[in-house]
């Protein structure tokens, strides 16, 4: 008699309730339009990850904090070796003995406020002034040919140099002062904005026009845009080169009437022989330039890079 046993029947198990239900398509079944939109959206998509307080300690902050503790230990240790005299290398105490003074005095804000105020002044007027200009070189031909060399041999040229000739044609005053920022801020903006306007795509063009954006519509809602990263490195650019000639200014220029800011603090304490004073200037000077850019100009080239894609959505 023949045996009646059987193989087992293997037996699928159901899937949970909250497992998700997989479909997998045929292998020859066309891809649908609808799918492949929702793919790309995928593919576009930036997941946003909010970083870890530690993490962005760790990353960020420390490095930094690092770099700044390793360089006044070396300065304090070439103090403490007598490398130089010590009116030529003041110990690190002595310059925040220096800056102890400036607060006990009540004048280190006064001091920082009035070359804040007039960079960023001056900073925003070479904006007003650099972008049309910009515009016009990079769209009209015959202005590029006329003035684009002008633009780059005016971005060459150090701003230390037209602080004779504006205090000739000004006067001593803070007039003097916008002009010198001006002439250094205004070329690097231009040429920021003429060459990010350079590697704008022509289809973006031909497709705003196609749109109706023409003239000054195209220029706000297609071109500038489409140009911003190259434009918001001249403004970067254009701001180092604000806070550079205000310095050189403010350091040739003696006036009553500009009041004291860092550029004059610096020299002045030059002139009384006091190397803490000078070193305390430089350390301020620097400080406020990086914080500019560490606060306004790196935040917005964040944004910029985040929103074409090139840059990790991380907050």
């Amino acid at each position: 008699m023949a045996s009646t046993d059987t193989a087992p029947v293997p037996v699928r198990e159901a899937p949970a309730e909250d497992a998700p239900l997989r479909i997998r398509p045929a292998k020859d079944a066309p891809v649908s339009t609808e799918d492949l939109g929702a793919g790309l959206d995928a593919l576009d998509s930036v997941v946003v990850q909010r970083t870890p307080l530690a993490q962005t300690l760790r990353e960020k902050v420390l490095p930094p904090a690092l770099a700044v503790v390793l360089v006044i230990g070396l300065w304090q240790l070439a103090f403490s070796l007598e490398l130089t005299d010590t009116y030529k290398l003041p110990s690190p105490a002595m310059v925040w003995q220096s800056l102890a003074d400036l607060w006990t005095q009540g004048t280190l804000f006064s001091i920082i406020w009035t070359s804040i105020w007039r960079g960023v002044s001056g900073f925003l007027a070479a904006v007003v002034i650099g972008t049309p200009i910009g515009l016009l070189v990079a769209r009209v031909k015959p202005v590029r040919a006329a003035i684009g060399p002008i633009l780059s041999g005016l971005q060459s040229l150090p701003s230390v140099a037209w602080v004779p000739a504006a205090v000739i044609w000004l006067g001593i005053n803070d007039s003097a002062m916008y002009a010198v920022i001006l002439l250094g801020a205004v070329p690097s903006i231009a040429n920021g904005l003429v060459s990010g306007v350079d590697q704008v795509p022509p289809l973006f063009l031909r497709a705003g026009r196609t749109m109706g954006a023409t003239g000054l519509a195209g220029a706000r809602h297609v071109l500038l845009p489409a140009a911003l990263p190259g434009y918001l490195a001249g403004l970067k650019q254009g701001w180092a080169f604000s806070w550079r000639s205000l310095m050189a200014a403010e350091l040739i220029a003696s006036s009553p009437d500009l009041g004291l800011g860092l550029g004059r603090y610096l020299e002045n304490s030059r002139e009384a022989s006091d190397m803490s004073g000078v070193l305390l200037g430089i350390i301020l000077i620097l400080f406020v330039g990086i914080a500019i850019d560490l606060l306004i100009f790196s935040p917005l080239e964040r944004r910029v890079l985040r929103s074409r894609g090139l840059l990790v959505a991380n907050r």
